[in-house]
Parts: structure tokens; C-alpha cells; sequence
């Protein structure tokens, strides 16, 4: 969420949905499309702003993920649906720390394993890793972002954001064994700006995404066909629809990946919310 002034309470709902029906080995994409899986995520952000520095921001998650084999004719249909994990993220912001108009933040957070990791499927079989709503581990997450605006046009923003996941492992994994997802390292590079629409404000942005992701270890061990490195486009549109509150669709679509064996990759992604900002309300004192 955007740094606000003291005070400041932010919420945004927002639905997402994933849909993986690329399949790779490496960098080739080939041409097999009996793997489907698709993920339905409803996202509640929450952030208050305790001084005009420092922030705290929460994340809780809904997830329906579906996972369809065709072969021969024969379709097997797994899927899981409950709360996800979540996450807690503590940021301070350095204003002009990088020259006039300019803003620098530093966070560091937590994701809290609310979510279910030993859901089974019709037959009773308890459903891999990947397709579970929780993970049953402790994230250590590190978050950087920049932002700068130009004096020859205020409204434009070029920003940067660095995240790191340090993932913890889930020691009950199927009963006896140990499982930790790969950490993870994403950068973000993006360009956004303001233009009037009517008796509103628009908000374009278009961002660069990388992503890195280790492999994935079970009892200790890399686990084959996890893992890799994706980079994507993002297209943005936000709308104010009122002077607090906004409306926004964006797109995430690949550029090029490059896993680790044969893996499923992200064929499109699409994000749409509404974020509410409710500002505190201050009261001016007379002194006679």
C-alpha cells in the first residue's frame, strides 16, 4: 500500500485469479495442454499509518486453487478451498532520502501460517504442497521500495520495489516428512501517472516484474521441477471514484520464463479491487 499521512486507515478487497495452462521444460514452451490449473484468491489488505514515517499493513487471504490432468480422454480434477496464510508487514518511510520529491521505505514481516497444509482429495489422498491453502510455516519477508516525481511534470512516478522471502519449513509435511518452498526474490520496476477524466482523476502505470525462485526441498532435499526465474509486464488502470476511494484492474502476463525441468507457468493473471482510504478527522482548537 501507498505511504499515508498519519492517521490514515487503508483498505483494499480485491479478487484475483491465476490461470496456469503453459507448460515448460526450461525455456521451451511446448506444446501440451493437458495441464490446467487455475487459483481464485479474494485479497483484504489493512494499513494504518501510526506516524508519517512508520506504517503497519496486514494481508488475509481466501483461496479456491484447481488443478485438471487430461489423458486419454480421462480427466482428474483436484482442488482445495479455505483461508490462506497471511501477513503482517511493519514499513518506515524516509522522505527525500533520495532528493527532492522523493520517498524511500524499509519493511520487514512475517507470513502467519492460518491456512490449511493437509487437505485431501476425493479419495482420501492428502493433496500435494503446492495445492494446499497454507504452507503450516513461518516466512520471514524484507521488503525496499523508491519512489522519485520530476518537477517538469509532478504527477509522473517512476519506483522500485525489492522483496525477499526467507521461507520457514512445515515439519509435518504428509504425516512425517519436512517441506520448504523456495525462497523467493522479486523486483519491480514501474511507471505511473495522473491524467484528468471527466470530473476525476485517472491513474495509469505500467511495471516490469522479475521473479526468482529457489527449489523446493523435501526432508532436506531439492525437489525436481520447483523453482525458476519468470519475468512479466504488468499493465495498470486505477480510477477515483470518490476523493477516497478508487477502483483498479491490472494484468500480469509473462515476457519469458525459465524453470527448473517441466513446470506449469503463469499464462495470464487478472487483478481488480477497491481500495478505501479513511483519513483522521481533526478538530481545530481556539486559544483566547
Amino acid at each position: 500500500m501507498e505511504t499515508t499521512d498519519k492517521g490514515t486507515l487503508q483498505l483494499a478487497l480485491n479478487y484475483d485469479y491465476n490461470y496456469l495452462n503453459t507448460l515448460n521444460f526450461e525455456s521451451k514452451k511446448l506444446d501440451d495442454n493437458s495441464r490446467l490449473r487455475i487459483t481464485h484468491s479474494i485479497l483484504l489488505n489493512i494499513g494504518y499509518a501510526i506516524t508519517n514515517n512508520l506504517s503497519a499493513e496486514g494481508l488475509f487471504t481466501w483461496v479456491n486453487q484447481r488443478r485438471k490432468i487430461t489423458q486419454f480422454d480421462n480427466e482428474n480434477l483436484d482442488q482445495t478451498t479455505g483461508i490462506g496464510d497471511a501477513i503482517f508487514l511493519l514499513k518506515y518511510n524516509f522522505k527525500n532520502a533520495i532528493g527532492e520529491n522523493s520517498h524511500l521505505a524499509l519493511g520487514i514481516g512475517t507470513k502467519i501460517p492460518l491456512g490449511s497444509s493437509t487437505q485431501k482429495n476425493s479419495d482420501g489422498i492428502t493433496l500435494n504442497a503446492d495445492l494446499q491453502p497454507g504452507s503450516n510455516a513461518w516466512d520471514l519477508i524484507y521488503w525496499f521500495t523508491t519512489s522519485k516525481n520530476f518537477n517538469f511534470r509532478p504527477s509522473l512516478t517512476i519506483s522500485s520495489r525489492l522483496i525477499y522471502r526467507d521461507t520457514g519449513t512445515n515439519n509435518s509435511y504428509l504425516g512425517d516428512s519436512t517441506y520448504q518452498f523456495g525462497e523467493e526474490f522479486q523486483s519491480f520496476l514501474s511507471f505511473s501517472d495522473q491524467f484528468p477524466l471527466l470530473k476525476t482523476i485517472t491513474n495509469p502505470s505500467v511495471s516490469f516484474k522479475y521473479r526468482n525462485a529457489r527449489q523446493d526441498k523435501i526432508n532436506g532435499f531439492n525437489l525436481d521441477n520447483t523453482g525458476g526465474n519468470w519475468l512479466f509486464i504488468i499493465p495498470n488502470f486505477s480510477i477515483n471514484i470518490t476523493p477516497t476511494i478508487s477502483f483498479s484492474t491490472k494484468a500480469e502476463l509473462p515476457i519469458y520464463s525459465n524453470v527448473d525441468g517441466t513446470q506449469l507457468t503463469p499464462t495470464y493473471r487478472i487483478t481488480s479491487g477497491l481500495l478505501i482510504n479513511i483519513h483522521k478527522k481533526t478538530e481545530a482548537i481556539n486559544i483566547n
